[in-house]
């Protein structure tokens, strides 16, 4: 497994397993399985709904915990945003299970971001999150956090794949010393992704699965990738990755894919803030 070493020296998978969309009570069983395929980065969250059950994953499989690197994230808070983010911290590492976290992200730009990054910050310093970092930042808003806090975000989670590309995102961010992550990176076969003539003709090629180029392609890129399955089978061809290489050709030939646009919704655009920046999790 290839790494990616992010601001402050921490080694990060640069291919990993997300739990997103995968129901609480499937979960256990998915992630047991994933780390017997060898995944080691687990990336869940508070609104999916599933960190105890990936909690108990860990605590059945036998994996050393400093063999692993688990990510889960913070949803919006309500005022005070720094007393809230400490206890959703809390009651996330006690569903997990954990004594620390590799990764805490912030889910979405919205809310007291400032409050909110400032507890992040207190908590990376006494070391409960080996690193911090936030999901679904646009450049801008990026930026603006950086300029104007201590500590910049180790890690940005956002929306990339074939169609969505994220090329002067993934730019400035290695700018400012920050690894980009992906996620939907198979974009949920839309567009036909897994049936794309391009993509089919160079996993062919290689004698690889679509899915197995796309991660290929994310990863050469040096951008982590966490792809999702509850299938055993698929969970080992998508970890099997690391035996070939896109020509540079074939990467510029992908590059023709990308449409510049979200295919699922803008972050930016005033209702998927008002859907978003509204809900709340219950606990």
């Amino acid at each position: 497994m290839d790494d990616a070493t992010l601001n402050n020296g921490l080694e990060m998978p640069l291919l990993g397993f997300g739990v997103y969309q995968i129901a609480p009570e499937q979960t256990e069983q998915a992630v047991t399985e994933a780390l017997a395929a060898g995944y080691r980065l687990l990336d869940t969250a508070a609104a999916y709904g599933n960190e105890e059950a990936v909690g108990r994953a860990i605590k059945s499989s036998g994996v050393p915990r400093e063999d692993l690197f688990v990510t889960t994230k913070l949803w919006i808070q309500d005022a005070p945003a720094e007393e809230n983010t400490e206890r959703a911290f809390e009651t996330s590492l006690a569903k997990l299970g954990l004594d620390y976290l590799d990764l805490y992200l912030m889910h979405q730009p919205y809310g007291d971001v400032y409050g909110q990054w400032r507890a992040m910050e207190r908590l990376y310093g006494e070391g409960r999150a080996k690193a911090i970092g936030v999901a679904n930042f646009h450049p801008d808003r990026l930026v603006d956090l950086i300029l104007n806090n201590d500590v910049t975000p180790a890690v940005n989670q956002i929306e990339t794949h074939p169609f969505f590309q994220r090329t002067a995102d993934q730019a400035l961010m290695r700018e400012h010393g920050v690894q980009i992550q992906s996620w939907g990176g198979f974009a949920e076969g839309r567009n036909d992704l897994f049936t794309n003539p391009l993509l089919s003709g160079i996993g062919e090629a290689h004698g690889k699965s679509v899915a197995q180029v796309v991660l290929r392609w994310l990863t050469q890129r040096h951008v982590v990738a966490i792809p999702k399955s509850v299938r055993a089978e698929r969970m080992a061809e998508n970890i099997d990755v690391f035996d070939f290489e896109l020509s540079g050709d074939q990467m510029a030939a992908i590059a023709t894919l990308d449409t510049g646009t979200s295919l699922f919704f803008d972050h930016r655009d005033p209702e998927a803030v008002r859907l978003l920046g509204t809900r709340r999790l219950d606990d």
